[in-house]
């Protein structure tokens, strides 16, 4: 065994094994602290938790064959979540959703939607130029009137609300 030299550590060598190995610890460390901030924060496999608020259905006006239903829409959670329909046993025909779209600078269509996003941690206040539920007007009806209505959402589930009835156009109380 002439020849063959035993492999010592050097100065060099330790350096550079040192070295290669603290990139990935380092990159690990910062990754486990991201995380580690994220769960802290609750939003860690947190599912959707949706309350809604404020609803309020316009009166009937002369011979309008439809009415509106807005609500506030509040996803505390943390994944999104879908408003899948509007329901009520109280009125008659079935509520759809319809969002409002700008076609031009000054012209805009509203029409039938599938769903409504809530995001994760943020509100949707529903309006006429935003969402509407738009329904078979009652003549029954009259401002102070409560309507119950039940919010169909794909993983929340359904979420009951009564809406206030008010004189048409105005604005949330």
């Amino acid at each position: 065994m002439t020849g063959h030299r035993s492999w010592r550590p050097t100065r060099r060598r330790l350096t550079g094994a040192l070295a290669a190995a603290l990139a990935p610890v380092a990159a690990c460390s910062v990754a486990l602290g991201a995380l580690t901030t994220w769960v802290s924060t609750g939003n860690a496999g947190s599912p959707p938790r949706v309350v809604v608020t404020d609803g309020r259905l316009w009166a009937s006006l002369g011979d309008t064959p439809e009415t509106s239903a807005y609500f506030r829409i509040t996803n505390l959670g943390g994944a999104d979540d879908r408003l899948l329909k509007v329901t009520s046993g109280a009125v008659t025909g079935t509520p759809a959703l319809y969002g409002h779209r700008m076609l031009t600078d000054n012209t805009a269509t509203d029409q039938e939607i599938d769903s409504i996003i809530a995001p994760a941690g943020r509100t949707v206040d529903m309006s006429p130029g935003t969402y509407t539920v738009i329904l078979p007007a009652d003549r029954d009806l009259r401002p102070g009137d409560l309507v119950p209505f039940t919010l169909h959402f794909e993983y929340e589930g359904p979420v009951q609300v009564q809406a206030l009835v008010q004189p048409a156009g105005t604005a949330p109380s």
